[in-house]
């Protein structure tokens, strides 16, 4: 069974680092496209950051400035997100999605974590 479970939300100054985790089984997430996604309050789910496969250079949205970062481990078959320099605009439920990992032309995805930036 395809399943996304995401975990390392929580409250943090501005300024601060969080890393964010994907644990993800029924697929192997170095072989397959995945991204980070997010929904501030009030507004639409938007792109963060994704990558076809583990050696495959990631594209990211423009508001990301530099400050994360995606890394994938094989053992743990986890998705990672390191966001650094947090501001406040960041504030939001942040999602991991796969495509292509349980069927054809879908898209899976995780229940989601909260990161809370206080200024």
């Amino acid at each position: 069974q395809v399943q996304l479970v995401e975990s390392g939300g929580g409250l943090v100054q501005a300024g601060g680092s969080l890393r964010l985790s994907c644990a993800a089984s029924g697929f192997d997430v170095m072989r397959t496209w995945m991204g980070w996604f997010r929904q501030a309050p009030g507004k639409e789910r938007e792109f963060v950051v994704a990558s076809s496969g583990s050696s495959t250079r990631p594209y990211f949205a423009d508001f990301v400035k530099g400050r994360f970062t995606i890394s994938r481990d094989n053992a743990k078959n986890t998705l990672y997100l390191q966001m650094n320099s947090l501001e406040s605009e960041d504030t939001a439920v942040y999602y991991c999605a796969a495509d292509n990992a349980g069927a054809p032309s879908a898209r899976v995805w995780g229940q989601g974590t909260l990161v809370t930036v206080s200024s």
